[in-house]
């Protein structure tokens, strides 16, 4: 049970303290990044640039694994689950993120940071997590 608890702690703290020295949770930072034809800053380039080796890196070791080491098996991607409902929820993710220069990861990082503007992002969030919970329910 402890084990349960610590992995999933210690995994999230390490993922938020990389979006702060990333730069991630600076929403000016972010909006400079998607300004490409304005005052472009590339910085974010290489952060993200990090975490695709990364991940390349994680799926080598990944198919070599029989099972992961903290879970009963491996839940992948597949084709199947591109369907028009995430295709139109990332796109309008992408339009949140360039307004706010947030995305969750670093909104909730940036609690540390800038409790009240990130607290405002957080609560809007939630807020369109909730009603898209209360919609599916209507249909």
């Amino acid at each position: 049970m402890m084990r349960a608890t610590l992995v999933p702690l210690a995994s999230g703290t390490i993922f938020g303290a990389g979006l702060t020295i990333g730069g991630m949770t600076d929403p000016a930072r972010v909006r400079g990044f998607l300004d490409l034809f304005g005052a472009w800053d590339p910085t974010l380039a290489f952060v993200m640039g990090g975490a695709v080796l990364v991940m390349a890196l994680a799926w080598a070791v990944q198919r070599r694994m029989q099972r992961p080491a903290f879970a009963e098996g491996f839940s992948l991607p597949d084709r199947n689950d591109l369907t028009p409902r995430l295709v139109g929820g990332s796109a309008l993710f992408g339009v949140g993120w360039g307004i706010a220069g947030l995305c969750p990861g670093p909104g909730f990082a940036a609690l540390a940071i800038a409790p009240v503007s990130a607290a405002i992002f957080v609560a809007a969030m939630l807020a369109g997590m909730l009603l898209v919970r209360l919609m599916e329910g209507r249909g």
